[in-house]
């Protein structure tokens, strides 16, 4: 593959141009029109995309820099040359083309002062050029700016509303084509008395935004400066401006006499947040509401690692109580209280098992359609059978059974009948993955909170096998001496509660498998035979489960099924 050099494109007058993102490093693989860095001048923002498909062997600016038209910004394989490294991604001229690329902020050249071709600009400039303040007497129609050749591009956001005042260079729309994000700007300071346009609608060059009625003009005229008239926005120069103005006008835009330059990247009226436009589109695309993002880069730009922050936070941590699960989710915050106002209290905190585990059981109970079933087993014969095997095991020395190895057993057959239960769903929410293979996890009390160690190969260990393995498995959790190893990979989780006491409860599914099974404290029951009455050992369990993936009937036939398999065990050899 060739190495060549990609440039900074052709910035329309625009010098010293600012460096605020850098989007990749050397060793990253790129695809056409992907955003390599943003730039920032005092009029816009952009993007620049890579002009070719291929991997970056090392870039040439940084976060903080300047840089010029022609810049070298990056060095890259090119996947599509073969071995013509002259001709490199940048043009004839050594700067690379931005062709295909909605240039940001509206007017053509998204940093020039030259003439562009936003209309009524001429009638804003009138204003500028005229008597101060001077009031527009019709509203002024603002079209969309030249597209460069793109067609029926798509309205994300509108971003001012009928009867609204608008500042110069304040965003109206923000326009989504499938080479790039831009907002486009007003060219001019009034009130908005009609809109054209509306959210998820297309435009083309020269369709009319809104009408905007003016009362001066566009950036207007210097206070003091004996009616000299500034440009107007967009760059269109007013009536008379000759060459010397029109080679003074980038220095106008850098600082301007009514003020200083007009903000950067401005937001909807009321939001704190502004922030590139593939930043933007990475937050469209995940559902983020940037007014809930906390900016970490300079000049309180929001980037994209702030975003995907946001989104690890939710999706890792999600309390009711954090504002990104009130963004996502829509809870109210729990509100918190002077508890020490009621009495003595004691702050105690959380074990390290506890924290860890604490988001992880929030998110999958949040984001699981849990359904849970109940159901009975008579395990009579099963726990006669388990102890006649004990008795025999006193005399050998070896390990006793408890009723959880023939539990795991008959979980085995039953998800063997039912592979549904022994699945994932698939992050297209469309389809599933089915194992074939049966690793189990089993839930173990610590006195740091709850482990889940997973036996492997369930389906191929013996009766005694598995009593060893649970042994040392539930042992060394309890001595916090667990491999990381040896609790991944589970298909089906146990959670045990015999031991201590209850009926049912509703175990949360350990996501990403669908089903957990939930066992409580078994008793004698009177259980009728037809013809009378019989005291049986009836075990109560429950079965929790995705019902995105199992519906109410497979839950119900998966229950009785293992309900079968548990009262009468040989059941498991077939």
């Amino acid at each position: 593959m060739a190495v060549q050099e990609i440039r900074v494109p052709d910035l329309e007058g625009a010098e010293n141009v600012g460096v605020v993102e850098v989007y990749v490093s050397a060793g990253d693989a790129v695809e056409p029109e992907s955003p390599l860095l943003s730039l920032e001048s005092d009029k816009a923002v952009m993007d620049v995309p890579s002009p070719l498909a291929g991997t970056i062997t090392e870039v040439k600016v940084s976060e903080g820099d300047t840089v010029n038209a022609g810049d070298l910004i990056a060095l890259a394989e090119n996947a599509d040359a073969e071995g013509d490294d002259s001709a490199g991604a940048s043009g004839g001229d050594g700067a690379a083309g931005s062709e295909g690329v909605i240039r940001d902020a509206g007017a053509e050249g998204a940093f020039s002062d030259g003439d562009g071709p936003l209309g009524g600009a001429d009638d804003a400039a009138e204003g500028a050029s005229g008597d101060k303040g001077a009031a527009v007497s019709e509203p002024t129609e603002i079209p969309v700016p030249d597209l460069e050749g793109a067609a029926d591009v798509a309205v994300v956001e509108v971003y001012v509303s009928e009867g609204e005042h608008v500042d110069v260079d304040a965003p109206l729309i923000s326009l989504e084509s499938d080479k790039a994000v831009m907002d486009v700007p007003s060219p001019m300071a009034g009130t908005v008395r009609a809109l054209k346009v509306s959210e998820g609608g297309t435009v083309n060059s020269g369709d009319i935004i809104a009408l905007i009625q003016g009362g001066g003009g566009a950036a207007g005229a210097s206070e003091g400066g004996g009616g000299e008239a500034a440009p107007a926005p967009g760059g269109a120069q007013p009536p008379g401006a000759g060459a010397d103005a029109q080679q003074a006008a980038p220095a106008s835009a850098a600082s301007s006499s009514a003020g200083g330059p007009p903000p950067i990247n401005i937001q909807p009226p009321g939001a704190q947040y502004h922030a590139a436009p593939s930043v933007r589109a990475l937050a469209r695309e995940l559902g983020v509401e940037l007014a809930r993002v906390k900016a970490g880069g300079p000049k309180g730009r929001i980037t994209r690692e702030d975003v995907s922050a946001l989104v690890k936070s939710v999706m890792s941590t999600g309390t009711a109580g954090s504002p990104a699960a009130a963004g996502a989710f829509g809870l109210p915050p729990i509100p918190s209280a002077d508890y020490a106002s009621f009495g003595t209290v004691e702050e105690v905190e959380l074990s390290r098992i506890k924290k860890i585990s604490g988001p992880h059981l929030h998110r999958n109970w949040i984001g699981v359609p849990h359904v849970t079933q109940f159901e009975d087993a008579d395990i009579t014969e099963l726990e006669a059978f388990r102890c006649s095997l004990n008795e025999d095991a006193a005399k050998t020395g070896s390990t006793k059974i408890s009723p959880l190895i023939f539990i795991i057993k008959a979980v085995v057959n039953t998800l063997k009948a039912f592979p549904d239960f022994n699945s994932s769903l698939n992050p297209d929410g469309a389809s599933v993955t089915r194992k074939s293979y049966y690793n189990l996890g089993i839930a173990v009390d610590t006195p740091d909170g709850l482990v889940v160690p997973v036996i492997k190969n369930a389906d191929s260990k013996g009766i005694r096998d598995l009593a060893d393995e649970l042994r040392d498995l539930s042992t060394r959790a309890r001595e916090s001496k667990l491999k990381a190893d040896e609790m991944k990979g589970g298909t089906f989780s146990i959670s045990s509660l015999g031991g201590i006491g209850g009926t049912y409860f509703t175990p949360i599914v350990n996501a990403p498998e669908v089903a957990i099974l939930g066992l409580s404290k078994s008793a004698m029951q009177p259980v009728w035979n037809g013809s009378e009455f019989l005291p049986r050992l009836i075990l109560p369990f429950s079965v929790s489960y995705d019902h995105r993936v199992i519906d109410g009937a497979q839950g119900a036939r998966f229950a009785a099924r293992l309900a079968s398999v548990i009262g009468d065990i040989r059941l498991a050899l077939l």
